[in-house]
């Protein structure tokens, strides 16, 4: 399969929606980042496109997160080739000058549920639809990209307790810590995804965009100061005995 049959695009009234569409549970690997990160440029470059929104092909999963059998066979420095370009997409996708909201028409785990914190808002199917960052169960720390974005979104304590037990929340209870904004029918999720995204694009781009520089300013020099550092630390985690036997034992249960 070609890396561009892993993400489509469809635009609506000059609103990009980028569905994901690697299988049913839009597992990341390489070929998808590279796919929606070359589906996310093209689309943040176009003067036509005045926002976007990332969705699912299917309402099942919006993405289960990293493809573990597929990862975690590679050799350390193909692994560290795959988690650099990951976090360098996510932060493409966080500081986006044109509005971005996330359509979660299904499960949002780990890398899922990091897809989602990168944009702007993020619109939920209500019903059996779980969120959450789980790495802790996987022997792994939640990626600093995403530990950082969360700690701003839903407050220092709220954060902890969501990365430390590793749990998953169900839309009402993500609503509630702030991790989502709405909880709607799954048929509803799509168009009003895309309605909000026209919405913020509505008055000025150019004004939006100084608004959402200005609410992420603090974070993406957290991140900067600290990434590498961060990036070493999971990658040498990732390879540690612990997290081997753990991230083995979720690949038996797949």
């Amino acid at each position: 399969m070609m890396d561009e049959e892993f993400v489509t695009i469809e635009h609506q009234n000059q609103v990009a929606v980028l569905k994901l569409n690697r299988g049913i549970t839009n597992a990341i690997n390489g070929d998808l980042v590279l796919a929606l990160d070359s589906a996310f440029k093209s689309q943040a470059a176009d003067p036509e496109v005045l926002g976007m929104v990332i969705t699912s092909a299917n309402s099942k999963f919006f993405s289960i997160g990293l493809d573990i059998p597929d990862l975690i066979a590679l050799e350390e420095r193909d692994f560290r080739s795959f988690y650099q370009s990951f976090n360098q997409m996510c932060l493409g996708i966080l500081t986006t000058s044109k509005p971005l909201i996330a359509g979660i028409t299904g499960h949002a785990i780990a890398g899922g549920c990091i897809l989602g914190l990168c944009c702007d808002y993020r619109f939920i199917s209500e019903g059996h639809k779980l969120i959450g960052l789980n790495e802790i169960k996987l022997g792994v720390p939640v990626p600093y990209v995403a530990d950082c974005i969360l700690r701003k979104l839903i407050g220092y304590r709220n954060a902890r307790d969501v990365m430390d037990s590793g749990g998953f929340l169900v839309p009402e209870e993500a609503q509630r810590l702030g991790m989502v904004d709405r909880v709607l029918p799954l048929e509803e999720v799509l168009s009003q995804s895309i309605e909000k995204a026209r919405e913020l694009a509505a008055d000025s781009l150019e004004a939006f965009a100084l608004i959402k520089s200005s609410r992420l300013h603090a974070i993406e020099r957290e991140i900067a100061l600290q990434l590498s550092e961060r990036e070493d630390a999971f990658i040498e985690c990732w390879y540690s005995d612990d997290a081997r036997a753990q991230l083995k034992d979720a690949i038996s249960k797949y």
